[in-house]
């Protein structure tokens, strides 16, 4: 039985052996190629669209492999130096326990990954998002040892934490998955990752030494004209009542949104007096972010106003997919607000940061499993120079400065006291919102694409 099953073994991992010397031998001569993994959705993976991008313009060939459910960045979908292969997801068996059903994924998608990448041109770095690590850490690693590829891992989070909100930190399959992550995130030749926490955490831990890259917000996140946010709020309004306006303009050359009023005639754009106040919560609906924090402030706000407060109405648009997105719209459903609407869109990539431009206030709720990675919705708004909210946890002081460039909060009490001193007597321009927007205009924040080139492409441009 054992000769049997060695033999098929053989079989199988001979082909592979031979098809990587000779990939090792086309890559002697060729062009740098370097391949991007997210065992995720593409379109949901900014950070690794971002890499994408700095490695073409940096003259490397890139071929990013992930799931396609939503959209990338029209950036990258035009880039000659760029090819996108999709990847197929396993859905859940649906029959069986579900260890044994995880088995079989993690199985599918080791072969199926492999095929991939030795089906993919020869490249000199082969750059892996973790989490999800399992079981592409594995497979990166072996096809690098046979393809001569040097395997990046960047750091964005632990995948083992992220399973403990699930089942719990004891679990035998997250130990399990500590343990593989632990193992073979040693073996890669390159480590990133997003915090000096976190660098810190893999340096004392795992004996894994990182680069800390911060993610920064790109070029195209920043302050959205008036005449632009006025064409965003129509496009929306068609779709989500919170953007309509409540009432029609007398004359008719006039164009209404909830918050905007543009002459047809002149195209002159101007904001509505009384308009309400734009909130924006970017999420992955998944369990390290607890929205029933924000639903309990804004209850708080709604009793405020009807007690006679000068505050405006709020408009809460919630943007992302995930598990728990239903779980949280039949809460708020209901609700039963007058002065707070809800609008739960998702939108396209390029309607993403004119929405982030347009807004009054960000509220972030990410609270970190690991608690070492920092939430790059934030990143984003304070690219737009929004003022944002943010709930507090270990290392989230390397990028919010509590009263500097925005707000922590522990629950929903402080959350709604933080709401009430913004919006208090809104828009109002001496207020503490706008001392936070001009603080966020006058800081020379760095982008992405200056980030990267003075960390990353050192790193893989060295002999």
């Amino acid at each position: 039985m054992a000769a049997s099953c060695v033999a098929v073994l053989a079989l199988v991992l001979l082909p592979v052996l031979l098809l990587g010397a000779w990939k090792r031998g086309r890559q002697a001569g060729a062009a740098p190629h370097v391949v991007v993994m997210v065992l995720g959705d593409v379109g949901r993976s900014p950070r690794m669209q971002y890499h994408a991008l700095s490695l073409a313009q940096s003259g490397f060939s890139v071929t990013l492999l992930g799931f396609y459910n939503s959209k990338p960045r029209d950036e990258l979908l035009q880039n000659d130096s760029i090819q996108i292969v999709k990847l197929t997801e396993l859905q859940s068996l649906g029959a069986g326990p579900r260890v044994l059903q995880y088995g079989i994924k993690v199985v599918f998608q080791a072969v199926y990954l492999l095929w991939k990448l030795m089906c993919t041109d020869p490249a000199a770095y082969i750059f892996l998002q973790n989490p999800p690590g399992l079981p592409a850490i594995a497979v990166c690693w072996f096809v690098g040892c046979i393809c001569g590829s040097k395997l990046v891992i960047d750091w964005h989070n632990y995948g083992y934490s992220i399973m403990g909100l699930v089942h719990g930190p004891r679990h035998p399959i997250v130990l399990l998955a500590k343990w593989y992550e632990k193992f073979f995130g040693r073996l890669s030749h390159l480590n990133l990752c997003v915090t000096n926490a976190m660098q810190e955490d893999l340096a004392e831990n795992w004996h894994i030494r990182a680069v800390t890259v911060y993610d920064k917000p790109a070029s195209f996140f920043k302050e959205t004209p008036l005449n632009l946010q006025h064409e965003l709020f129509m496009k929306l309004s068609r779709m989500y009542s919170p953007f309509q306006s409540c009432s029609e303009p007398l004359d008719p050359s006039m164009e209404r949104s909830a918050f905007t009023e543009r002459d047809c005639q002149s195209g002159m754009v101007k904001s509505l007096h009384g308009r309400p106040a734009l909130l924006v919560s970017s999420t992955s609906w998944t369990e390290d972010e607890d929205f029933s924090i924000l639903l309990g402030a804004l209850e708080k706000f709604e009793q405020l106003t009807l007690s006679g407060d000068n505050l405006p109405s709020l408009v809460c648009v919630i943007t992302g997919k995930g598990p728990l997105r239903e779980h949280y719209r039949h809460l708020i459903s209901q609700k039963h607000f007058q002065h707070v609407q809800f609008c739960t869109p998702w939108l396209e990539a390029e309607d993403y940061p004119l929405l982030l431009g347009s807004a009054d206030l960000g509220v972030c709720l990410h609270m970190s499993s690991s608690g070492l990675d920092l939430p790059m919705k934030v990143v984003d708004m304070f690219g737009c120079c929004l003022p944002v909210c943010a709930v507090n946890f270990k290392c989230l002081h390397e990028l919010v400065r509590h009263g500097e460039n925005g707000l922590v909060f522990k629950d929903a009490e402080e959350l709604a006291a933080q709401l009430q001193m913004l919006f208090s007597k809104f828009p109002d321009p001496a207020g503490k919102l706008n001392q936070f927007r001009k603080e966020l205009r006058e800081s020379e924040q760095l982008r992405w694409d200056e980030s990267w080139q003075q960390t990353v492409l050192p790193l893989v441009t060295q002999k």
